[in-house]
């Protein structure tokens, strides 16, 4: 069958993405120290539950705010997460590239807060992924979850066995398979490059 879609990940493949960053910006701007930012993120379960979809955008910030002690509000959230991500031109080249013969999507492992979020994060995705940027949260569970395959593709109306799905992490990949996609554990450039012409793409 003919490659139908190229669906990627978005951190570490299609941009280089900071956690340090991140925790460092928000904390400055919320006057609260990178160790305690660092818990709520990402030792607290928040972030987890956020991106397995159990939490709403506003109940997300709400539960940060909380176990801060301090206001996360939308733009400071969005900001911290902007200034930690640095799309790859050599990415967004090859992706404009792909886009000329095939539909172009993305799938992270985020909150409904990422996906609404995305254009200010990452502008330079836009127009090329305009409508086809989904994170884990709206389809209700986390890679590598078959669910979150299989509902992505239903969203995009394209079958598995035409659809390369491109991700850094093995175990997302190997859930993507189990799905039925074509896939690619992405290393470098060059293997991706490699890959994309084994299937004549």
């Amino acid at each position: 069958m003919t490659l139908r879609c190229v669906l990627f990940d978005l951190d570490e493949v299609l941009a280089d993405y900071d956690r340090s960053v991140r925790v460092s910006h928000l904390a400055h701007a919320i006057g609260r120290t990178p160790e305690a930012v660092q818990d709520a993120i990402y030792g607290s379960g928040i972030e987890d539950a956020a991106d397995s979809g159990t939490l709403t955008a506003e109940t997300y910030l709400d539960a940060l705010s909380t176990h801060l002690g301090r206001a996360v509000t939308v733009d400071a959230w969005t900001a911290a997460r902007r200034t930690a991500t640095v799309i790859r031109p050599y990415m967004l080249e090859l992706a404009a590239t792909l886009g000329q013969r095939s539909t172009l999507a993305i799938l992270t492992n985020n909150s409904v807060l990422m996906a609404q979020q995305l254009h200010r994060i990452a502008p330079a995705l836009f127009p090329l992924f305009d409508g086809r940027a989904f994170a884990s949260a709206q389809f209700g569970a986390r890679k590598p979850d078959v669910e979150v395959y299989t509902n992505c593709l239903a969203a995009l109306k394209v079958p598995a066995d035409a659809t390369l799905f491109v991700d850094d992490n093995e175990a997302n990949v190997e859930g993507a398979r189990g799905a039925g996609l074509l896939v690619h554990h992405y290393r470098d450039f060059a293997g991706l490059e490699r890959a994309l012409a084994d299937l004549r793409v």
